[in-house]
């Protein structure tokens, strides 16, 4: 799996429009994440306001790489192995690609079309994937 230029060229064109607004971006996201996944709550220990700052600067170190993800695959593994520890489970990454999917559907509105869609999403599972890794085993 891995992006066109295109595909690039959007991601990035659309977190630049939604980056001015991140704190709203990020209280969205995790009003909408604990909507959709209750149990993930008790995970989030910390400051929330704290949380979401770390959640747009990790995204937006994502976004600016993304030519160059090999760049940024030791971090991403690290942070996949931080969530095993906190107790995420492989499973999860699903419930935040949907709530960040429908975050920037609602931070921008009718420029959220199906190929902005398309390839924030081919995104965020090439960067799960790699948080992933091998840290969850099959049982």
């Amino acid at each position: 799996m891995s992006l066109t230029n295109d595909q690039i060229a959007i991601v990035q064109t659309t977190f630049e429009t939604i980056a001015p607004r991140a704190s709203e971006v990020a209280s969205l996201f995790y009003a909408r994440l604990f909507e959709i996944a209750p149990h993930v709550r008790p995970l989030f220990a910390h400051s929330m306001d704290e949380q979401g700052t770390k959640l747009m600067q990790m995204i937006a170190i994502a976004v600016r790489n993304l030519h160059n993800l090999g760049d940024i695959v030791p971090a991403v593994q690290a942070l996949g192995e931080r969530h095993v520890k906190y107790g995420v489970q492989a499973a999860d990454y699903d419930t935040v690609g949907t709530a960040l999917l429908w975050t920037l559907e609602q931070g921008l509105g009718e420029a959220f079309t199906l190929e902005v869609k398309a390839a924030w999403a081919t995104t965020y599972a090439i960067l799960a994937t790699t948080a992933i890794g091998s840290h969850y085993t099959q049982n």
